[in-house]
This record gives structure tokens, sequence and C-alpha cells, in this order.
């Protein structure tokens, strides 16, 4: 006589025999990507019940929503609820090797400092590769950037670059073409001018007032008003940008996860090759998620969009100086939870150590 599971407490309604069934198929259909039969699970996880009392349990978890049985197959296959239930009572992130984490910082460290978004993209790329899953990730939103400093450098007679530094790294530029030839002297005034009026603020400040900050700022002489408003219509540019970048998804290597079990069919890889051509997509459900200061999994149903109703999302913040982005990598539910967890939790926080200046 084995006890009786009316006789254990119950956790979400699932007793601790359960539970116990519920793990062990879950973690032998991520290993195998075959639906578990009870006697494989019983004689792999060491259960101590026999295949009867394993299957007897498993059809239980069926009626309760956490398994399915294809019909195709004699054995059951985890639905969403229970990735839920594992993600959320029985994984323990997975230590990376030393090896795992000498390659997230080899693909990264060569990114440089100052440039976010070829550190994003870097970063996708080695979670796509150490994970197996689609890596992917959004550029901050820099409404909230601030702007350190502008500098004009003379490239040739009548062109000059307008550089802006965002205080984050973040650096953009700007040709700037004059009507002649302007004096060195005058394009110190003109830089220590828009310096004067514009460094220091958000760019979502720059964006809704440029032209306020900017009237009256010139000397009396016409010629210098002249290259005032030039200047100003080429940070209105500059500006705009941050709006417009903002949340453009980059992906990682789509090819690591069409070679995985649940692309096989012509069906499911069309699915998958419509998931990576609908950056707007995905833009929108990085873009809508709070992290609350750690990782956010998204299994499934759980997701707003029907397209993504095949995937698990695993995300983190970073951050860029004082703006946050979002990266993490996409998947089949069928994850290696553990492991993938382990791997963007890392990679979020190596990415904003080295974007956010000591």
């Amino acid at each position: 006589m084995h006890e009786s599971d009316s006789e254990s407490p119950r956790i979400h309604g699932l007793s601790p025999r359960e539970r116990q069934v519920l793990e062990a198929v879950v973690r032998q259909y991520v290993d195998t990507a075959e639906p578990a039969g009870s006697r494989t699970v019983s004689r792999r996880h060491g259960l101590g019940v026999s295949p009867a009392t394993v299957r007897n349990t498993m059809s239980d978890l069926e009626e309760k929503g956490y398994l399915f049985h294809p019909h195709t197959s004699a054995g059951r296959v985890p639905t969403d609820l229970a990735y839920r239930f594992f993600v959320d009572q029985v994984m323990r992130p997975a230590d990376l090797s030393e090896a795992e984490r000498e390659r997230i910082q080899q693909a990264l460290e060569g990114s440089g400092s100052s440039a976010v978004e070829r550190m994003v993209r870097r970063a996708t790329r080695a979670l796509s590769l150490l994970s197996f899953e689609l890596g992917l990730a959004v550029v901050p939103k820099l409404d909230d950037a601030v702007l350190e400093k502008l500098d004009l450098i003379q490239v040739s007679s009548d062109t000059v670059l307008l550089v802006a530094t965002i205080r984050s790294g973040l650096i953009r530029t700007v040709y700037v073409d004059l009507p002649g030839e302007v004096p060195k002297d005058t394009l110190v005034t003109l830089a220590m001018l828009l310096n004067e009026r514009l460094a220091g603020l958000t760019l979502a400040e720059l964006r809704s007032s440029l032209p306020d900050r900017l009237r009256d700022a010139a000397p009396g002489d016409d010629s210098t008003g002249e290259l005032l408003n030039i200047f100003m219509e080429s940070g209105a540019e500059l500006v705009e940008w941050s709006s417009g970048d903002a949340g453009h998804v980059h992906l990682g290597q789509a090819s690591v996860l069409a070679s995985q079990p649940e692309f096989t069919t012509g069906e499911r890889l069309k699915s998958l090759i419509e998931l990576t051509e609908r950056r707007d997509l995905l833009a929108a459900a990085l873009g809508s998620r709070e992290h609350g200061g750690g990782l956010k999994i998204t299994i499934g149903a759980e997701h707003r969009s029907e397209l993504l109703s095949d995937f698990t999302l695993v995300t983190a913040e970073y951050r860029a100086g004082g703006m946050k982005g979002v990266i993490g990598v996409i998947g089949p539910t069928r994850m290696p939870y553990e492991k993938v967890i382990a791997i963007v939790d890392y990679t979020s926080r190596m990415v904003s150590d080295l974007l956010t200046p000591s």
C-alpha cells in the first residue's frame, strides 16, 4: 500500500505524487521531444511507484489540464499550464559553466562600451548560440536619454559634422551642409551656444521644445542666425531619431531554432519564419513587459497574440546609463528553462555592466 494522495498536503491543487510525476514528464519531454509514457517515466526518474500508478497519475493530471494526449501516441505531453507550474514551483536556474560565461563575455566585450546597438546585436547572437533559442532584444527607449554635449566638426569648407553624445555612450551624427565657408571661431561660438541651451536635456524635452530653446539665441548678425537655423533643423533630425528607432527589435540566428524538432513540419517552420518577419509584433511584446527587477517568462497562450501561442519568451532588462532595454530569447514552449533562464540572466547583467559607466 502506498500513501494516499489525499492524505498529503496539496499545492496548486496537486498532490505530492502528482507534482513528482508532472516534473518527471516535463523534464523527459524537454529532453526528448517525445511524448512521455508511464513505463519510461517510472523507470528513468526513479519515482518508486509502478508504471500503472504513474499511468493513473498522468491520467489525473490530464483531467486537470496539465498534460494532453496526442492521438498518435500512448504518451503524454505537457501543456502551457504544466510549464507554468514547472517554472513557478520546481525549477532552479542552472549554474553556467566557466566556459559558457567566458563565451558570453568574449562575445560582448569585443563590441566596445560606447555602441549600444552593436552590443545588443552581439548579445542576441550569443544568446542564440548558447541557448539554442532565438535571441532578441530592443534598444533602450531614448526619450529619457540625456544629451551630454554637441560637437561641430568641420569636414570640408562647406560641410560640418554635428555629433550628439548621449549620456549612456550613444553617439549620433548628422552631416550639415552650409551655404559657404564658415570661420572656425564662428563654429566654436555656435557649439558653445548650442550646448548652453540644449545640453543636459532629455531627447523628449528637446523634441517638444527645440525651436523655443534656440529662439533669440543667436547674436545680432544675420549670418550667425542663419547658421543657427540650419543647425536647429539638423538637431531636429537627431531628436526625431530618438522616437523613430526606439523599440527596434534585433534578432539573433533563427537557424538554431529551425533545427529543433518542433519545426520539422512545413506548417510549424512557416510559423517560425512568419514570427521572425513580424518585428512589430515582437517589439510590442517586448515593449509591454514589466520585469520588476527580475526575469519575465511568458508561456504559450499567456501571450496576447495568437502568433506567439506556440512560443515561450524569457526576457530581462538591461541598463545603458539611465536608460532601460529588454533582452532575452524566444523559443518553443518545450524549453530547457533552467539553463535558458541562467543564460538570459547572466547576459543581461553583463550587458548592463558594460554599458553603464562606472
